[in-house]
């Protein structure tokens, strides 16, 4: 957070005036240039206005600029209500120190990472078929699947199923997806698929021979200094205070018993009986990594919190290095972040390119989403670093069943800041 003038005193008291919460933010002395001061302050109200309507119960947002934190703050609340939708007397204030339940962004914070490092060592080759990790993943039209495919969700593969209702254990459910007939043809398009990243999971784990929270720990979290990031198991105590997510599983409910709600389920809803029935804290919200994977998966189960997400952040924008020290290959990094020519994704990462100016070419985005309401870009380019957490589902679901959309939040701030960045670069030369 910069700056302690009179705007952002104003954007406090209007804040609490209407019962949002805002918790202290970090302050940083340094000086950034003034376009992007300006957007600064402009996304610290925006965020702040979100959370005093209560769109959202609460968030933290950090920015970082040529490797510096210039900008960290947590507004309204970490926990708004209990199960039931009760409104609780004395809300929990959020901190810029809590942990968030990622979603899918542990798809490239943990699962494309987790890759990176393989790839660099020659562990794991991308355009290998998945058969050659996992040997009994074949078939006709699954011997043409490949590490790539799954990364980039071209392999045909179904992009969602309630697992937990075929299996309670991972080996279970590789198992079922390995039997499961393909919902498209391979290569015919992207169909975003968590089922992609499960199985790129349990790659990851063959090659390693670990499972994939402790190769991760090992080989990234823990030699970057990160003490909370990692997987969350039933039972485990957290590294330090959780935003409180969803009230139960209300949506993941409605996706097996409404065929028109997204996906077609044969499964009977009644069928499974393990439902949860409380606010969920230090729990992974998505049912497939709790009920079927413990906590660990390769599509979600990470929790973290803003600042070691920059780090990791960090160390992409840096191509591969931190502190002097190489973590992953720079031709690595480029490989994962380069744009195909199928998708016009990366691997794992969706890229995409901003307009900045009608005196500048585009810059390009690498970025991710949780379904949480979680975000995590980087912009080479620029330098820029923006992560964006929220625990949108604490409201609980509106009356079509929907939670609220954290994206109309963040979008704008994001497209704010990059704007003001690339003003910023161009007036420096960069």
């Amino acid at each position: 957070m910069i700056g302690t003038g009179s705007a952002r005193h104003a954007v406090v008291a209007a804040a609490l005036a209407v019962g949002a919460l805002l918790s202290p933010a970090e302050v940083f002395a340094q000086e950034v240039e003034p376009e992007l001061h300006a957007a600064l302050e402009w996304a610290d109200s925006s965020i702040a206005a979100a959370v005093a309507a209560e769109t959202l119960p609460g968030a933290v947002l950090l920015v970082a600029k040529d490797g510096r934190v210039v900008h960290e703050a947590a507004y309204g609340a970490a926990k708004l209500y209990e199960y039931g939708m009760r409104r609780l007397e004395r809300p929990e204030p959020m901190t810029v120190e809590h942990l968030f339940d990622l979603a899918s962004v542990t798809k490239v914070m943990a699962t494309t990472y987790a890759m990176m490092l393989l790839v660099d060592r020659g562990l794991v080759d991308l355009d290998a078929p998945v058969h050659t990790y996992l040997p009994d993943f074949r078939g006709p039209e699954k011997d043409r699947i490949t590490v790539r495919d799954l990364l980039t969700h071209r392999s045909g593969i179904h992009r969602w199923k309630p697992t937990y209702y075929h299996a309670s254990t991972p080996a279970e459910v590789y198992a079922y997806i390995r039997d499961l007939p393909l919902e498209f043809p391979v290569h015919e398009g992207r169909h975003y698929s968590d089922l992609n990243f499960m199985l790129a999971g349990y790659i990851v784990e063959r090659v390693s021979g670990r499972p994939l929270g402790a190769f991760l720990h090992a080989e990234l979290y823990a030699p970057l200094g990160l003490r909370h990031t990692g997987f969350l198991r039933p039972g485990q105590v957290a590294t330090g205070p959780v935003a409180a997510t969803s009230h139960g599983n209300p949506y993941e409910y409605r996706m097996v018993a409404d065929d028109d709600f997204g996906y077609e389920c044969d499964e009977d809803v009644d069928d499974f009986k393990g439902w949860r029935n409380y606010t969920l804290v230090g729990e992974v919200n998505d049912g497939n990594a709790w009920y079927a994977h413990g906590g660990v998966a390769g599509h979600a189960g990470l929790f973290s919190t803003a600042r070691e997400l920059n780090t990791l952040l960090q160390v992409l924008l840096a191509g591969g290095m931190h502190e002097g020290r190489r973590v992953v290959a720079p031709e690595v990094v480029r490989m994962f972040l380069t744009p195909d020519s199928f998708t016009g994704n990366g691997v794992g990462w969706a890229m995409s390119r901003m307009e900045v100016g009608a005196d500048r070419p585009p810059v390009q985005l690498f970025s991710h989403t949780g379904f949480t309401g979680t975000y995590v870009a980087g912009v080479p380019e620029l330098g820029l670093a923006i992560v964006f957490l929220s625990n949108r589902q604490n409201v609980g679901v509106n009356e079509e069943g929907y939670y609220p959309n954290a994206g109309r939040v963040y979008g704008p701030v994001v497209e704010r800041l990059v704007r003001a960045a690339a003003g910023a670069s161009r007036t420096a030369g960069r």
